[in-house]
Order: structure tokens, then C-alpha cells, then sequence
């Protein structure tokens, strides 16, 4: 789950300035004086106005003075502007250029395709394009099942948004979520080793979009559904899943619902409680909310609330769309009606993927003794993480500045994994409760406490824990998979 937090972090912290970041991290070059001191006045200039200086290169000295490139982190982009608007004010010193560092990251994009056998002699040519080729194309036409195994398709996966719900920003349309859908194949390679290409369609017709995919299908072990906004992805999916014979996920909705369950069942573990005996509560019955709310009855949950925009759902309510209906019979069939801090009397566990500031942090003081807090709406959480400690006795969000970072990394590059290596057909529920559960067990008794309920994304036992749960979920499931006899064809 990708999160936007400085504008929370600096008003949850005010006396402490602003709260800088990476993400606005700018390199000014300046012209200056050759006189030591100018170099301690630019590193003043940054400090007095709330940026956090990272380096000070000087990259050119001169007779008449110097060439200086001064990086540093901003909080926003507002921010940014007034740390130029300071050195431009040191006395003797000009701004010649601002290089926004993230632009740059993205300059040109961040993919590439990169050949896996050498291509340097005719022999070479030979076999990897004509005339040998066509040996390995003709094996495959009478022999199909072979292609996950003597093409890409064996660990590719496509990700395919309509730029409809991307990250907080809302529906920027296709071409402006390329940046997050190349990220995403980034993150694919890097934590898991597959091959994932960014598939940006310029249209949110359903028909249109799953007719698409199932045209590209043949190219690729798995569809990453990314970004896609309810109620459309859930048919989206459901048509998707009935048509291919590859497993297809919606990390929007899978993903972060995986990682929720594996925070709450570790957060649980700490305050002592049992999923089966605590009373749930969900903000948001979109798409996150409403996997959230599916995989929690799979784990055994025996009370979840829903709140969203009409109130608490309930069946008896006539305003709520199908979807929204669904989910109130499946979660409240006494028909409880009210506001969010009405459901939070009494509940043990609040978990929020709705809107940002949607919760007055007074209200979880009426929770149950040593609650939970999930606030985990981007950019800004439901309620104010650093206050929910008040209140809360574990507190997790998708903030990267604070414990307890609920990403949906975690997840989906080690449930590919398993997809992928195990030729699944198909995802079930099961394959779902295997992945929080190894991504839970990563947390060792001995690591375990209210600070540290989720393992870091850097932690190179996570994807292998969560691929090998998915894949052996997958091999148990009948029929999920495609077994291949790993000796045969391949001599044409």
C-alpha cells in the first residue's frame, strides 16, 4: 500500500517542524562566494526554513567563486519552493537551477527489457530467433502447456489498471498512473523475481476491459488488477477469473486485505485476544474494505461491523447498491444502524481503509480495553496514528514514519511467487488465508510486541515465506493447477 504522509506527519507534530521527505527531495545548484563561511550560510538557510540538508557538493571552484549543489528533503512541494525562496536570499549566493530528484528518478521511466541469453554470434541468432525458433514454436502448438515453461509467460505478470482509483489521487486516468504501474513491476522484480509489465487501458467500459485482458492473456502467468475503482473491479474480477485459465488478483483489494489480516492476527497475539471473540469494526466498503471484511470471515471472525458513507450497512437499508447490500447481510444481520463512533463502542479492533480525518480520536476511548487500531487510508489515516496510542494498545497504518507499516509489498510479490511457481490456474480463499498467515508467522515470538507486528518489506524472509505458503495452498487445492511433466517436449 503506497502512502503520501507528510501533510499528517507535520500536524502531528508541530513543534517539531515540519516532517521531510524523500519524495520532495530537491538538488539546487547555486553560485557562491569562495569564502568558507558560505557554505556554513547555505546549510543555515536550509535549516531556518525546515529542510533537512542530505548533502553539500561543491562542483566547481573558481577565481570569482563557487558552483555549489546543495540536496536536501522538503515536506511538500509548497515546502520545497520555500527552501529555494531561503537560499536565494543568503547573502552573495544565487539559485541557477532546482532538480526535483523524484522527477528525475522517472525520467525516461523505470523499465526496461533486458535479453536472458546472450546474442552475440550467429549461433547465438540461431537459436534464439530464426531458424531455430520455429523448432520451439511448432513444439508448442502441439503441446500448450509447455508455454509457461519455454516462454516469459512463466513468470510474467501483467498489470493492468484503468486509472480509475489510483493511490489517494482518485481517477487521474491511464496514461497519468503509468508511474505507479511501472513502480508496481518495479517492486515485482525486486522482491520477487518476476517480470511484471504496466498495461494502462484507456477505458473504464467493463466489457471493454475484460474482453482486453483476455486477449493479452496468453502472454502472461498472472493479471495484477491495480487501481480500479468499486463496484467495477468486483465484476471486473469475478468475469476475469471465470474466463482465464491464469490466476487473477486484485491487489487493491487482496493484497492489503493479506496484510491486514496477518497486523491483526499478531496485534491480537499481543493483547491477548482470540479473532473468533473480538468485536471488528471496518470504515470503507469499497474494494479494500469489502476483501478486508471476506478474508476476516474465512480467518474465523465472529462480529464485523461495516461502516461507509450511509452509516453502519445494514440489510434493511434501502440506499446501499448491490454491493454495499451484500456485504451488510453478510456482516449485520440484526440490522445495527448508526455512525462510526457508534459501532466503536465496545469493539476490540477498528481497521480504516475509508477517508482521511473521518474519526475524532475521543471516540476510540468508548473501544474495549487494549483495542486495536488499523487506520489505514491514504494519503491521511481515518484518525490520527500518533494520537490512537492514547487510546489503543497496538496502532498500525500504511505510514512509512511510524511502526507498524501496513504495505501491500508484503503480499502480492510473494503470492505471484507462489501463483507463478506452482502454475496455478486459479486463486481461492484458501491461498489468501495461507499468505497472512506465513506473512504473520515472520514475526518470531521473540520479536513480537506492540511495536512491531509486521515485518519490515526489506526483510528477505518474507517473500519466501509467503511463496511458499501460496504455493503449497495452490498445489493442495484440486484442479488449481497445471501439472506439466517437467522432462517431456523438450526436444521438439
Amino acid at each position: 500500500m503506497s502512502t503520501d504522509i507528510q501533510q499528517d506527519s507535520s500536524a502531528a507534530a508541530p513543534a517539531r517542524g515540519p516532517v521531510t521527505s524523500a519524495s520532495y527531495s530537491i538538488t539546487v545548484r547555486l553560485s557562491a562566494e569562495g569564502d568558507p563561511a558560505s557554505i556554513g550560510r547555505i546549510a543555515t538557510a536550509v535549516g531556518s526554513a525546515g529542510g533537512a540538508v542530505t548533502a553539500i557538493d561543491v562542483v566547481e571552484s573558481r577565481p570569482d567563486g563557487l558552483r555549489v549543489d546543495v540536496t536536501c528533503s522538503a515536506a511538500d512541494a509548497a515546502h520545497s519552493e520555500e527552501v529555494v525562496a531561503a537560499l536565494d536570499s543568503v547573502e552573495n549566493v544565487h539559485v541557477r537551477k532546482v532538480s526535483d530528484r523524484t522527477f528525475l528518478l522517472h525520467l525516461g521511466g523505470k523499465l526496461e527489457v533486458v535479453s536472458t541469453v546472450p546474442l552475440k554470434t550467429r549461433d547465438d541468432l540461431s537459436m534464439a530467433y530464426t531458424p531455430g525458433v520455429a523448432r520451439v514454436c511448432l513444439a508448442l502448438a502441439d503441446h500448450p502447456e509447455d508455454v509457461r515453461r519455454l516462454t516469459i509467460k512463466g513468470n510474467t505478470v501483467a498489470v493492468v489498471t484503468d486509472g480509475s482509483a489510483v493511490l489517494g489521487l482518485g481517477d487521474i486516468g491511464p496514461g497519468a498512473s503509468m508511474p505507479v504501474m511501472e513502480g508496481k513491476a518495479a517492486l515485482f522484480k525486486r522482491f520477487a523475481g518476476i517480470d511484471a509489465w504496466p498495461i494502462a487501458l484507456d477505458t473504464q467500459d467493463v466489457d471493454e476491459i475484460v474482453r482486453t485482458v483476455e486477449l493479452i492473456a496468453p502472454g502472461f502467468g498472472g493479471i495484477n488488477l491495480e487501481d480500479i475503482a468499486a463496484p467495477r473491479c468486483f465484476e471486473i474480477e469475478a468475469r476475469l477469473r471465470e474466463k482465464l485459465d491464469i490466476p487473477v488478483f486484485h491487489d487493491d483489494q487482496h493484497g492489503t486485505a493479506i496484510v491486514a489480516l496477518a497486523a491483526l492476527r499478531n496485534a491480537l497475539r499481543v493483547v491477548d485476544k482470540r479473532i473468533e471473540d473480538v468485536r471488528i469494526v471496518v470504515a470503507g466498503g469499497g474494494a479494500a474494505g469489502t476483501a478486508i471484511v471476506s478474508l476476516l470471515l474465512e480467518a474465523g471472525a465472529g462480529s464485523v461491523l461495516v461502516w461507509d458513507r450511509e452509516g453502519i450497512l445494514s440489510p434493511d437499508d434501502e440506499r446501499l447498491p448491490p454491493a454495499k447490500l451484500d456485504l451488510a447481510r453478510r456482516t449485520n444481520p440484526a440490522c445495527v444502524r448508526g455512525e462510526l463512533p457508534d459501532a466503536l463502542v465496545g469493539a476490540d479492533v477498528f481497521i480504516g481503509v475509508s477517508a482521511g480525518n473521518v474519526l475524532p480520536v475521543e471516540a476510540l476511548a468508548a473501544m474495549a480495553d487494549r483495542a486495536v487500531v488499523f487506520p489505514m487510508a491514504n494519503p491521511t489515516p481515518e484518525v490520527d496514528p500518533v494520537r490512537a496510542r492514547e487510546h489503543a494498545a497496538v496502532v498500525a497504518s500504511g505510514r512509512s514514519d511510524l511502526p507498524n507499516q501496513i504495505n501491500n509489498v508484503l503480499a502480492f510479490p510473494g503470492v505471484f511467487r507462489g501463483l507463478l511457481d506452482a502454475r496455478a490456474t486459479e486463486i481461492r480463499p484458501g491461498m489468501l488465508l495461507a499468505a497472512a498467515d506465513a506473512l504473520a508467522a515472520v514475526v518470531g515470538d521473540d520479536q513480537l510486541n506492540a511495536n512491531y507486528i509486521i515485518p519490515s518489506v526489506f526483510d528477505p524472509a518474507v517473500t519466501h515465506a509467503v511463496a511458499a505458503a501460496v504455493e503449497g495452498s495452490a498445489r493442495a487445492e484440486p484442479g488449481a493447477t497445471v501439472e506439466l511433466d517437467e522432462g517431456a517436449h523438450l526436444t521438439g
